[in-house]
This record gives structure tokens, C-alpha cells and sequence, in this order.
């Protein structure tokens, strides 16, 4: 008895033979999302001061890490033919996807609590400023508006409210308010056009809830495909149980 190449494609592409490597590409790429997270949280955690922010990442990072696992048992239980290996490919895909739903919930959580952490956090950074590259706090506002192009929390008129505008008396803001165009600025508030005109807080929520989105898209996505592969692996088991020419059509077998 023969099969007709639909039939033949359709095996192969349910066979976990040929998708038992896909784990390792999803823990790479997990755990390059999670590091970029990280390292892009560190240069805006004086504006957020709530450290679980952190967890989702966290979590993603060590989903990489079992993802990277489970590709060894799927080549494993492949290479075998072992349907108790395939059994446990199928639970820590299952693990795994309700991991990363859990991950897209707390990412949706904590953005939404990012716009009352940055307005609570952002007064005491701008209060402490002291001007000095020694101060981790003055350090991360110059970087912040460099970087985003912006100046003071609403606009560069909140400098004036600060301890070190009013020690230093010279009606000036801090350089790096400086617009990267204007070449000759000292920081004058005499030269309001040579200032970035819009506030910081605003730009640094909207950039701690973009860096959340990537958690958020980067789980999705992964979700999406580990529910494929629990169903292409359920499939698997079942043909294999009641199917003997569909295990020898795996096998590189003839059924006659």
C-alpha cells in the first residue's frame, strides 16, 4: 500500500525529528531579550525605583534557559523513538507556555504601574542633581536627557525649582540640556531655543514601557509557538500508537 505525496508531507512536517532544534533558536533569542531588558533598565533605574519590574524578565531569561533544555530531550526522544521522552517534550512545553503567559500578564501589570513609579521617583533624582560625575543620580539625568532629548520633568522651566539651580545663580541648566545642534550653548535660560523643549518624564515612561512591550511580544510569540509544538508532538504520539505505517514513514521504513 502506498501514500500520496500530500500524505508524505504531512508526516514529515508533523515529525518532532525536524523541529527538535527550534527550542535552542527560542532560548537564544528569549534570553537575548531578556539581557537587552537588563542592560537597558540599567541606565533608567533611578527613575523607577520598583525592582519587580525586573521579574518578567527574569523569567523569560530562565524560560530561554529550559527552553534550551528541552531541545536537548526533543533530539534526545526523537533519536530514540521513545514515546516516554516524547511525553516529557510535550509537559515541559506545557510548562513553558503557561510560564509565558504568565510572563505576558505581569508585563501588562507592571507598564501599567510605570507611569505612577516614574512620577514618584523622577522628583527626588531631579532634587538630589549636584552636577558632579561622581553622583550616580546627576550621572543618570545627563545620560537621560542626552539620550532622550529632553529637559527637566516637564520641560527645562523645572530646573529653576531645584537646590542646584539656586546654588550655582547663573540661570543656567545643566549641558546636556543642550540641543546637539546648537553648538554655542552654555546652558543660558537667556537662549530658551538652544534647549530641548520637552520634558523628561513623559519620554523615559514611554521608554520603560516600550522595553516591557519587547517582554510582552517576545512571550507571545513563543507562546504562540510552543502551542503549536504541543499540538504537532500530541499528534506525533497519537499516530505513533495507532499507526504502524505512519512510525515506519518516520523511520525511513517501506510498508508494503
Amino acid at each position: 500500500m502506498g501514500y500520496s505525496p500530500v500524505s508524505r508531507v504531512r508526516c514529515l512536517c508533523l515529525s518532532p525529528r525536524r523541529a527538535s532544534g527550534c527550542p535552542q533558536g527560542a532560548a537564544g533569542i528569549l534570553c537575548y531579550v531578556g539581557a537587552y531588558v537588563f542592560i537597558t533598565y540599567d541606565d533608567y533605574d533611578h527613575f523607577f525605583e520598583d525592582v519587580y519590574t525586573l521579574f518578567p524578565a527574569v523569567v523569560i531569561i530562565a524560560v530561554g534557559a529550559l527552553l534550551f533544555i528541552i531541545g536537548l530531550i526533543g533530539c534526545c526522544a526523537t533519536i530514540r523513538e521513545s514515546r516516554c521522552g516524547l511525553a516529557t517534550f510535550v509537559f515541559i512545553l506545557l510548562l513553558v507556555f503557561v510560564t509565558e503567559v504568565v510572563v505576558v500578564v505581569l508585563g501588562y501589570v507592571y507598564r501599567a504601574k510605570v507611569e505612577n513609579e516614574v512620577d514618584r521617583s523622577i522628583q527626588k533624582v531631579y532634587k538630589t542633581y549636584n552636577g558632579t560625575n561622581s553622583d550616580a543620580a546627576s550621572r543618570a539625568i545627563d545620560y537621560v536627557q542626552r539620550q532622550l532629548h529632553c529637559c527637566g520633568i516637564h520641560n527645562y522651566s523645572d530646573w529653576e525649582n531645584t537646590d542646584w539651580f539656586k546654588e550655582t545663580k547663573n540661570q543656567s541648566v545643566p549641558l546636556s540640556c543642550c540641543r546637539e545642534t546648537a553648538k554655542s550653548c552654555n546652558g543660558s535660560l537667556a537662549n530658551p531655543s538652544d534647549l530641548y523643549a520637552e520634558g523628561c518624564e513623559a519620554l523615559v515612561v514611554k521608554k520603560l514601557q516600550e522595553i516591557l512591550m519587547h517582554v510582552i511580544w517576545a512571550a507571545l510569540a513563543f507562546a504562540a509557538i510552543q502551542l503549536l509544538g504541543m499540538l504537532c508532538a500530541c499528534i506525533v504520539l497519537c499516530r505513533r500508537s495507532r499507526d504502524p505505517a505512519y512510525e515506519l514513514l518516520i523511520t525511513g521504513g517501506t510498508y508494503a
